[in-house]
């Protein structure tokens, strides 16, 4: 009897739903949504491996410290200054505006030094969208917004990501020509990062990049191009896609006829290398996740 009597308490606690423990403290409601607000921090997690995310951390990053790393030396020398330093306690200079000589110099400026902390890596992927008729009508902006959400599936804070930010509208900032004027919605851009970045990456070099005809990579600058251009120390690596591409796209192409019309994009790989030769370090990085380049 004992032993039955056992066996029926086991089997109860496995198999019957316990009560969940009550809340003794009062939930505390969201000022601006009226939600209630639970008195922890709750962080999502994302909920299966990425695998371009591993091989980003497992492969890449290794590799990349091999080919960018630039061996020195000791201490670097400091900079060398172009203007002279003003007392700010002078009266004649406290007050006088003392802009910066050629810019920031950008073009000159060197690449941090090699460490295992601040091997390139891959920071976010903007993508980009102009829509010109909207300037008359920013009814025009609803399909390119539906494009980008089939493409991403990216909403304001979504996944309880406070960073992400959805799909954004752009507004011209200063008038051009007469046609566009400060504050128009001109388009659409939306930001990714982490696993959704991966995933969009993923659809981009095995389902989109091989089946353009025309596309044989993304063009590379000439060998005489100078390498301090404000473009060849961003780090960023660009290109474009038109708007017969996007069918290919598996969110689109399962439904084509839902779009009234399709708008091309720019997609821009934003990297955390900087100084001279970023950008030759970012398309190293680029062209690890298999999108190809080709010099003309």
């Amino acid at each position: 009897m004992a032993s039955q009597g056992a066996s029926t308490a086991v089997r109860h606690s496995v198999t019957r739903f316990q009560r969940p423990p009550r809340i003794t403290r009062r939930l505390r409601r969201n000022p601006k949504t009226g939600l209630p607000q639970p008195h922890v921090k709750i962080t999502t997690r994302e909920f299966a491996p990425c695998r371009l995310e591993d091989h980003s951390q497992t492969t890449l990053k290794d590799d990349l410290m091999y080919m960018t790393y630039k061996h020195e030396v000791g201490e670097r020398p400091p900079p060398r200054q172009i203007r002279l330093r003003f007392d700010p306690n002078d009266p004649y200079t406290k007050f006088r505006h003392n802009p910066p000589v050629g810019g920031p110099q950008l073009g000159t400026r060197p690449a941090p030094p090699c460490t295992p902390e601040n091997v390139v890596r891959l920071e976010r992927i903007q993508l980009h969208t102009m829509v010109k008729e909207s300037i008359a009508n920013k009814s025009h902006l609803l399909g390119a917004m539906m494009q980008m959400r089939a493409l991403t599936g990216e909403t304001f804070q979504g996944g309880g990501h406070h960073a992400v930010e959805g799909i954004q509208i752009t507004r011209g900032k200063k008038s051009v020509g007469g046609w566009l004027r400060p504050g128009v919605p001109v388009g659409v851009k939306v930001d990714l990062r982490g696993q959704s970045m991966y995933d969009f990456l993923g659809t981009l070099v095995e389902f989109v990049l091989p089946r353009l005809r025309d596309f044989s990579g993304i063009v590379l600058p000439p060998q005489s191009s100078s390498i301090k251009t404000p473009a060849s120390v961003a780090g960023v690596v660009s290109f474009g896609l038109p708007a017969n591409a996007l069918v290919f796209f598996p969110q689109i192409e399962v439904n084509v006829d839902a779009y009234p019309k399709l708008y091309g994009m720019h997609i821009h790989f934003v990297t955390n290398a900087t100084g001279v030769g970023a950008q030759d370090r970012a398309r190293a990085l680029v062209s690890g996740f298999q999108v190809p380049f080709i010099r003309r």
